[in-house]
């Protein structure tokens, strides 16, 4: 009987889809917050009749899953954050090239995969933020500048474990040289005001706070501080912060992507495409900008206003697989430099 009853039960769950439309498929490993990307979810499933499975986890944890998981995972499609991430993901063969003109057409070369593994779907920027009272921002214009000695005991900056800042690490790689981001990087840790510790919101409420002068950190934290509506600290901190846009005469400020691919062992993947190719369409791109207050991956759309409100600014063009290839060359010299 209770075999019976279970079999009922999944028949019910079954026939409630199917009158739902959802006569498809789709299944999502995603480490994007479920707050994060639900909505768009659910109105893809409404377009097109596709059930979307969410699964949202740790970055990493769900990289591990789906090495773990093998030929037997029921992943079709990964969201995960940051360009290192991705390229980690390509490369343990846990993604498959995709053929998409729509995905082409709308994410410029430089936000995706150069063989189509992985698509960037929206983009952060990681500029040096400071205390608007404690510094003039004309005497700071560049990443390599926080090693001047004028600096010593003013920054703030998370642990190098952080992917964020190993990517940022890996683009300095790219641009200056290994020699010379391993000298750079032994000259910040010595300006730094306090250990690394926390996240990005930590580093701009110790700038706030009067704890460092100089932050570094993605401008969608700072903007969600600025725009929080429960929390007034968060508010007041984000008032006393400004932001410099680095190296706005050569390569640019820092760059990198949220983003997916299509797994390996995709049980759905012409549904799978669809939904990649839904997440950069103009609503979706919308969405990401003004509910995350991140910048658009697609040419011609606006950020928020907030995002508005802090000016245009040159973005790093060199292609972020380039994060990810270098980014094991990042940790090492890191923790070389002390970078802890």
């Amino acid at each position: 009987m209770k075999i019976l009853k279970f079999l009922s039960l999944g028949l019910g769950v079954m026939l409630l889809g199917v009158s739902l439309g959802y006569a498809q498929e789709v299944n999502l490993y995603s480490a994007r917050k479920e707050a994060l990307i639900k909505p768009l979810l659910d109105e893809f499933s409404q377009k097109t009749g596709i059930k979307v499975n969410l699964v949202t986890g740790k970055a990493d944890a769900l990289l591990k899953r789906l090495e773990t998981e093998g030929a037997n995972t029921p992943a079709d499609v990964l969201i995960t954050v940051d360009a290192g991430r991705l390229h980690r993901a390509k490369v343990a063969e846990l993604l498959q090239p995709v053929s998409s003109d729509v995905l082409h057409e709308s994410v410029p070369a430089t936000y995706r995969d150069p063989e189509n593994y992985w698509f960037g779907l929206s983009l952060r920027a990681r500029p040096i933020m400071y205390a608007l009272d404690k510094l003039d921002p004309n005497t700071l214009t560049s990443y390599e500048d926080l090693a001047k000695p004028r600096w010593k005991g003013k920054i703030c900056v998370r642990s190098s474990s952080n992917i964020y800042n190993q990517s940022l690490v890996a683009s300095m790689i790219v641009a200056i040289g290994e020699q010379q981001t391993e000298k750079w990087a032994r000259a910040l840790i010595a300006n730094l005001a306090r250990p690394p510790k926390g996240g990005d919101r930590d580093q701009i409420r110790a700038a706030a706070a009067g704890q460092c002068v100089i932050a570094i950190a993605n401008t969608y934290y700072l903007a969600r501080m600025a725009t929080s509506k429960k929390d007034q600290r968060a508010r007041e901190a984000a008032g006393k912060i400004g932001i410099i846009w680095p190296n706005q005469k050569g390569r640019g400020a820092h760059i990198n992507v949220s983003g997916a691919g299509v797994t390996k062992f995709a049980k759905h993947k012409d549904n799978a495409i669809k939904l990649l190719e839904f997440l950069v369409s103009d609503e979706t791109q919308r969405f990401y900008a003004d509910s995350n207050h991140e910048y658009p991956v697609k040419a011609g759309m606006e950020p928020s206003d907030i995002l508005k409100r802090w000016g245009t600014f040159k973005g790093d063009s060199v292609n972020l697989s380039l994060l990810g290839k270098y980014n094991s060359t990042a940790v090492k010299l890191m923790d070389r430099a002390g970078w802890r």
